[in-house]
């Protein structure tokens, strides 16, 4: 039978400013991505079955082999996003063909890198290209719409890019070029040992800001959120080689070509260099957790990241994973060596070559 091996990156949410909750429940948020050269495999096989229609169906048998510091959460299987995902998949094509399912699991679950967005988009390529038989039966505007029902991170994931700035609920993808001395900082990720719960971090953020004017919710303090705080961030120094006359041959070469349904023209991106200048990276995550536990591990594992070294430290999106940028290999290794002997999951990465 047809068998697909698809790789399931993390990502980082280097800078995540959070709006208000919109009328659809969502919030809308202005936040830099990063592909990481760390995440899941998934391996799908079609399986012999008796043809029926989407909705009857045979689910997915699906196999999760957990290799995270975490203790795998129980998930109903017609809840778990690769069920879900084929589910969609199925309804939009037709495609019913009975499917086995194999995740490595590295990504911790509950931890800030996106990795159940990330398995769901993994199934839709996989599914596309499975489903094929030469010509894909469902071209990237519909993918991507698909995965922004599955999920806000999922449509990042869809695009074939390395960084991406990224707003609406996570659903406008705007793919950066970045420059060749970007790829080889490395990223020391530290997962506390314990999961965040989405849905519950962004109740505590709009609790939090019940009394507090929309003018202060727009505003980052990087001195509470995290980073170096002030205008000497080595990181965002180096994102600046992105020089104006770099994001004018880049403008220029994408005026060629239309843009993706779900993906802003970079010509309408006029002041976006703006953005870099100068530009102290925060998590509005991070003060919401400052009183509680988690948070205490939070802003420790961000101090123990500063001291050895780190250009910058912060928190991935509500958490639970920490991570700190290196210059060097050598520099993250030492560190993750220095982080092992007291948080139970550490690793060094890199940014995942596209």
């Amino acid at each position: 039978m047809p068998r697909i091996q698809i790789e399931a990156p993390a990502k980082l949410n280097v800078h995540l400013k959070v709006g208000g909750r919109r009328p659809d429940g969502f919030h809308d948020i202005e936040s830099l991505f990063l592909a990481l050269a760390f995440g899941d495999t998934l391996y799908l096989e079609t399986t012999p079955s008796e043809a029926k229609p989407s909705a009857t169906a045979t689910p997915p048998e699906i196999h999760m082999n957990w290799q995270t510091v975490n203790l795998p959460p129980s998930i109903p299987p017609e809840k778990n996003i690769i069920s879900r995902a084929v589910s969609l998949f199925r309804s939009q094509t037709g495609f019913n063909t009975g499917l086995k399912v194999t995740v490595e699991k590295r990504i911790p679950p509950g931890g800030g890198l996106g990795g159940g967005s990330s398995n769901a988009a993994a199934t839709l390529l996989a599914l596309n290209r499975l489903a094929s038989d030469g010509t894909a039966p469902v071209n990237d505007a519909v993918l991507a719409e698909m995965g922004a029902s599955l999920g806000s991170d999922v449509p990042f994931f869809l695009h074939n890019t390395s960084a991406a700035w990224v707003t609406g609920r996570g659903e406008r993808i705007q793919p950066l070029e970045l420059p060749e001395s970007v790829m080889n900082l490395a990223f020391v990720l530290v997962n506390p040992g314990f999961p965040s719960d989405t849905a519950e971090a962004y109740r505590l953020l709009d609790d939090s800001r019940a009394n507090v004017s929309p003018e202060e919710t727009l505003t980052g303090d990087t001195e509470v959120h995290g980073g170096h705080g002030g205008k000497n961030l080595r990181f965002p120094y180096i994102l600046n080689h992105l020089t104006q006359e770099d994001w004018k041959d880049t403008r220029d070469s994408q005026t060629t070509t239309p843009c993706a349904p779900c993906t802003p023209c970079l010509c309408e991106m006029d002041s976006f260099p703006d953005f870099l200048q100068n530009w102290s990276f925060f998590n509005d995550f991070l003060p919401v957790f400052a009183d509680s536990d988690k948070g205490t591990a939070y802003q420790r594992i961000i101090a123990e990241l500063r001291e050895l070294g780190a250009d910058f430290a912060g928190l991935s999106g509500s958490g639970s994973t920490c991570f700190g940028v290196f210059s060097g290999r050598k520099n993250a290794e030492t560190a993750k060596e220095s982080l092992l002997k007291r948080w139970p999951f550490v690793i060094v990465t890199f940014l995942l070559a596209r």
